[in-house]
């Protein structure tokens, strides 16, 4: 997949772990879990505003594109 969640790395850097930004996002621990671990088909523009605004951070310091190689 050509965008990349670089949750875990924001998260890090916030020092910040997954139950405390599950209930500071309001988002349950099993959905922020698939968007860690980069699992995620899709993500809503409330989810990433929430998470933004718990992490300090733009989008762009967690989602990534990434050019995929041809087959």
């Amino acid at each position: 997949m050509p965008i990349i969640i670089n949750l875990d790395v924001m998260m890090a850097k916030r020092k910040i772990g997954l139950t405390e930004l599950a209930k500071e996002v309001d988002i349950t621990m099993a959905n922020l879990s698939i968007l860690k671990n980069n699992k995620a088909k899709a993500v809503r523009f409330t989810t990433l505003n929430a998470i933004c605004r718990a992490l300090d951070c733009q989008p762009g310091d967690i989602l990534e594109y990434v050019e995929e190689e041809e087959k």
